[in-house]
């Protein structure tokens, strides 16, 4: 008997440096759905903040996180994977008011790890020194959100196929390449 899935709706979320960008866009790639980075859905007033290391308000976070909500609303059946820190459940409550099948992949690691990577990511907006306040800022996925936490120090490939999985448990159509 064959199983139909609606195309999955995915936020790959988690503090600055976890992955989310690369995983999310392979995570795409493979289910062939659309990308969306929502470090493009910033405005300039945000990353000039972050760029001077001034870690962003909720007031900042607002718009940003209504136009990213807007985006998965519009992907909403047609699928789609899009990369969004997601730090607060009032922020993936409003991702999900817009997309209630909504599904969050959190990309955990240990604070040094994750520190170390952002060191390690030349010209990007975000510095090292505010990878702290976005482990402060974080508060882990509840029972009652749709998700699940994967940790970070895997190969994509590997976080991919997990995902993969996480969102058809029971497809084997879904586990292969």
């Amino acid at each position: 008997m064959q199983h139909h899935h609606p195309p999955p709706l995915v936020v790959v979320m988690g503090v600055s440096g976890s992955g989310k960008t690369t995983v999310g866009a392979a995570l795409a790639q493979r289910l062939r759905v659309p990308f969306a980075d929502a470090d493009d859905f910033h405005p300039e007033a945000n990353i000039a903040k972050m760029s001077a290391g001034i870690p962003l308000t909720d007031d900042d976070r607002g718009p940003w996180l209504a136009t990213i909500a807007s985006w998965l609303g519009e992907h909403a059946t047609s699928g789609g994977v899009a990369s969004c820190s997601a730090l607060k459940r009032a922020y993936r409550d409003v991702l999900a008011a817009a997309a209630p099948q909504v599904f969050f992949v959190h990309l955990h690691g240990d604070p040094d790890v994750i520190a170390a990577r952002v060191a390690g990511r030349p010209g990007h907006f975000m510095p090292a020194a505010l990878v702290e306040s976005q482990f402060a800022t974080l508060e882990p996925l509840e029972p009652a959100e749709h998700g699940a936490v994967l940790d970070v120090d895997q190969p994509v490939d590997d976080l991919v196929g997990q995902s993969v999985i996480l969102l058809h448990p029971r497809d084997p159509e879904a586990t292969s390449s």
